[in-house]
């Protein structure tokens, strides 16, 4: 796959089959599910590094061959041991490196010598330790490549799949006990987050496939892994742990695949690394922080980028328990009316809508509790509790003829209380599962065998109900995005021709370069001289705009080289004549190629389009609110490149400016369409060019009224 990406998978821009099997994972399944094991360093002692793994393999019942490597011992804890890789009977799949750093290169060379097809490093003093430590692993990885060899680490605690009993791990959060095979996966780049994360969702009753760790990543990293469990059967959501990434082509590749196959990705990201491309004179590089680059692209495929490990946490255990809803209509079922209005506020804010019964429920509801408020929140009182029988036959008539999508009890204390616990649950559990697709839930307050039961009836339980809701939120995002995603798209919009030009471009030289990628520019021309200009402007037609043209000169304004509202040819002359001359005041050394005379435009919305190079990312298109205060408004976002105009849609959408372009104030909406199409064509034009651009800036860029186009009145490009 090439560092460029020609399969930097964004929305549109390939056919969605063209996913399925497409990444490079060669030799990922001889290091994350072997079937024969090498442990080179074994120690007959069973709590240190050499010897868990051979502890934890052997009780957890592996399947496959596991075979101790130690040349000083004939046993290691009562298993025969060899002296090397060379001498045994058959050439593993994986080696388990439980030697120093210092012994850790002859190691990989006996891996290589042997034939092995992968290894896990897991000693620490390597790059993360300086540059000794760096060049000691290049050394190793150049080795493991020209033999083939996959390495994962070094400096991380392994992986493990509880489903065939493979732990090639010294974890001690095994010491509790191994993993539950279930549909959640782990990926993470810290051992111990990937540990800590583990643990707790284990304590929430999670069942964990596949738990990798990827530590210094010197040959596989986070995307690759995240690649290959996302192409797992019966992987239905992805914890992910990132401090940055480092192949977004196949990063991005993983992520498109998980939200075409229905698989949430729920990732929580640290650190926050240098812009790319901070050029000088760009308002896009000067707005695009990294960590808001990577937030939208998170936005862009479907990922919820989690902001604690609780919510982390929270999120996959309502996935992995109750799947994904239909919709966002949330029913709330209370017996306290503050309770329920306050779940409603935080529904509403997380993006549920809750909808009000209809109105034959809710004089069904009145009539078998008068005092109750039927419309949703649901209050059916502490009437209610007195009469569990009547309690289900009210949540029955909810269940059956809300509509709703996700139903939520709040039953605070109640549950904990040993006289209600049990007949509480039966009395929900007997009102029905509702609807197909259905996502039941309860806040409460209990222990946790009380817990368990309710989960065991179906039911999702929080004890918090903004974790909840928020949760509920996250899960109404996925299945919108994963049904964009599944939505039949034209093919993607070829490429342009990349440019030719080189040096830094004037705006009329950037303007040409930008058009032949198919955006739309008005009707400007070039003068050298101010009687040039006049007649230009004679050509184009009154008003016009003088603007002086170099390449030293990114901001106009600031040398007073624009004049605007020109109305006649003496008035055009004496213009070009005055910011001709400022320019060379303000700078004598500056090439001055002309004066631009363009129409003079009025109306429309400003926004402003761009493009920066992120460090890690790569090209990213930026959009949002323009005009002098872009930078204190920030009102921008970002897509990797290329997309399409579908994309470029929800990417207008999610700014303040997608709402003014949709007319405010008595306004007529302005030309959303083609805006789209504009961004489309950056994107398109950014991802021909990505090896010499650093930024773009078209500013302002005028969005007219729907049917008349967009009219971009400056550009900037600048070259790397």
């Amino acid at each position: 796959m090439s560092e460029r990406g020609d399969v930097t998978i964004c929305d549109g821009t390939r056919p969605a089959g063209d996913l399925e099997g497409a990444a490079e994972t060669t030799g990922l399944d001889a290091l994350f599910a072997p079937r024969s094991i090498a442990l080179v360093g074994a120690s007959d002692d069973a709590a240190r590094i050499g010897g868990r793994p051979l502890r934890y393999l052997r009780a957890s019942g592996y399947q496959g061959r596991v075979y101790p490597v130690n040349p000083r011992r004939e046993t290691v804890q009562g298993e025969q041991a060899w002296p090397a890789i060379a001498a045994l009977p058959e050439v593993p799949d994986l080696a388990l490196l439980a030697v120093p750093a210092a012994a850790t290169r002859q190691a990989v060379e006996d891996c290589v010598a042997a034939g092995v097809k992968a290894a896990i490093i897991f000693a620490a003093g390597f790059a993360e330790m300086g540059e000794e430590g760096r060049e000691e692993q290049a050394r190793i990885v150049a080795i493991a490549r020209a033999g083939g060899l996959r390495l994962l680490g070094p400096n991380c605690l392994g992986a493990a799949d509880s489903s065939i009993g493979y732990y090639g791990t010294f974890s001690v959060m095994l010491d509790d006990g191994f993993l539950e095979p279930g549909p959640v996966a782990i990926v993470s780049q810290s051992g111990a987050y990937g540990s800590h994360v583990a643990q707790l969702a284990r304590n929430r009753g999670l069942g964990i496939r596949h738990w990798i760790t990827t530590g210094n990543e010197c040959d596989v990293d986070m995307a690759e892994a995240l690649r290959w469990v996302i192409d797992r059967d019966g992987v239905k959501v992805v914890m992910a742990y990132a401090e940055g990434v480092r192949n977004r082509a196949l990063f991005f590749e993983a992520l498109a695949l998980a939200r075409l196959r229905g698989i949430a990705v729920v990732l929580l990201k640290v650190g926050r690394s240098e812009v790319g491309a901070h050029a000088v004179g760009s308002h896009t590089a000067a707005l695009a922080g990294s960590d808001g680059v990577f937030d939208a692209i998170c936005r862009q495929y479907g990922v919820h980028r989690a902001r604690s490990t609780a919510e982390q946490i929270d999120i996959a255990y309502a996935i992995a328990r109750a799947g994904l809803p239909r919709g966002n209509r949330l029913g709330i079922f209370s017996m306290s009316g503050g309770l329920g209005i306050q779940m409603a506020d935080d529904g509403d804010e997380a993006g549920l809508a809750v909808t009000p019964m209809p109105e034959a429920a809710q004089a069904e509801l009145k009539a078998l509790l008068p005092y109750a408020s039927p419309v949703n929140p649901i209050d059916a009182t502490a009437q209610a509790m007195t009469d569990l029988p009547l309690m289900t036959r009210y949540i029955q008539v909810v269940l059956e003829q809300g509509g709703y999508d996700v139903f939520v009890a709040i039953l605070g204390t109640t549950p904990a209380l040993p006289s209600y616990s049990a007949r509480l649950a039966e009395a929900l559990e007997a009102a029905g599962p509702g609807g197909e697709g259905l996502i039941r839930a309860v806040t409460m307050s209990a222990p946790p065998e009380v817990v368990r039961a309710y989960e065991q009836r179906g039911f999702l339980v929080f004890e918090d109900s903004v974790a909840l809701t928020r949760a509920l939120g996250a899960l109404v995002r996925f299945t919108e995005s994963f049904a964009l995603a599944r939505a039949a798209r034209p093919a993607p919009a070829a490429l342009p021709v990349p440019i030719t030009a080189s040096g830094t471009l004037s705006e009329r030289t950037a303007k040409q370069v930008l058009a032949e990628a198919g955006m739309p520019f008005p009707d400007e021309r070039l003068a050298t001289t101010p009687e040039e200009a006049a007649a230009a402007a004679d050509a184009i037609g009154y008003p016009v705009v003088v603007k002086i043209c170099s390449p030293q000169i990114a901001h106009k304004t600031e040398v007073g080289g624009v004049i605007v509202n020109l109305k006649d040819a003496a008035a055009v002359q004496e213009a070009a004549a005055t910011v001709l001359e400022r320019a060379r005041a303000a700078l004598p050394d500056a090439v001055i190629e002309g004066v631009l005379v363009a129409p003079m435009i009025g109306g429309g919305v400003e926004v402003i389009a761009g493009v920066s190079v992120d460090a890690t990312l790569g090209p990213v298109v930026m959009f949002g609110l323009g005009g002098v205060l872009v930078e204190v408004l920030k009102d921008v976002t970002f897509r990797a490149v290329p997309f399409d105009a579908a994309e470029a849609r929800r990417m207008i959408a999610e700014t303040t400016a997608g709402k003014v372009l949709q007319g405010v104030r008595g306004a007529p909406p302005a030309d959303i369409a083609a805006l789209a199409e504009t961004l489309a064509a950056l994107s398109r034009f950014a991802a021909a060019n990505e090896d010499r651009l650093a930024g773009v800036d078209i500013n302002p860029l005028k969005v007219m009224q729907t049917g008349e186009g967009v009219v971009p009145l400056d550009a900037l490009v600048l070259l790397s």
